[in-house]
């Protein structure tokens, strides 16, 4: 009987180092959800915003500049996004869809801060919707800077592009005069496309390259059987 049970002791053991070493693998792992032809468009869809408000005659309120960006931004957020969703819901793997889970926890929470931060500062003052782009930059900024444990080491270049916009356009918003919607589009715009560029050169053109000398590989291997 105590053999039995020192039996079904070690099996216990031995599971718990194999999801140990499961875990410490998955962290050392680049996360791949992100692509950077979404995450490109997510920054068309911010400039594009940005040229249309531009283009409007009339005068931007603070509740109406608010309520385009915070929509501008979820639809922004969803592109961006997609491919991950897409892969969670078709392709994944219980692991890929628990570390899916476990980044976009780690990103989320600074975006949800300044989703319910906005409100509150537009309803102390609608003149302090001025520096709502660059409270945004930074919260942003923090999402991106707590993702890149899990993400390629150029994203902390991203993240201190938000966090260097952010700064100078706070440090600019008690002089502005009327709320520029090229302050956030345009901000938001060029850091997307920093962090497709990003994406695109750590991650899936090195997956191009082995994919290309894989296939020439093979292509050798099979002349040489012919």
């Amino acid at each position: 009987m105590q053999s039995v049970g020192s039996a079904v002791t070690e099996y216990s053991r031995a599971l718990e180092q194999i999801a140990e070493i499961h875990e410490h693998l998955a962290k050392t792992e680049v996360f791949r959800g992100w692509r950077s032809v979404p995450v490109a468009s997510s920054a068309l869809v911010g400039i594009a915003a940005a040229a249309w408000q531009s283009a409007t005659a009339r005068p931007l309120d603070a509740w109406s500049f608010t309520i385009f960006w915070l929509a501008v931004g979820i639809v922004a957020l969803v592109i961006g996004c997609s491919e991950i969703v897409w892969h969670y819901a078709t392709r994944a793997t219980p692991g890929e869809r628990r570390r899916s889970r476990q980044v976009v926890g780690q990103f989320l929470p600074a975006l949800v801060a300044g989703a319910l931060v906005t409100p509150a500062v537009i309803q102390l003052s609608p003149t302090l919707a001025t520096l709502l782009p660059g409270l945004w930059s930074l919260l942003f900024g923090v999402a991106v800077f707590a993702a890149r444990p899990f993400v390629p080491r150029e994203s902390g270049w991203v993240a201190l592009y938000y966090f260097a916009a952010g700064l100078f356009l706070l440090w600019r918003a008690p002089g502005a005069t009327a709320l520029s919607p090229w302050a956030v589009g345009g901000t938001f715009g060029v850091g997307q496309l920093f962090a497709a560029a990003a994406l695109y050169w750590s991650i899936e053109r090195p997956d191009r390259i082995r994919m290309r000398a894989l296939e020439a590989a093979q292509d050798e291997d099979h002349g040489e059987k012919a």
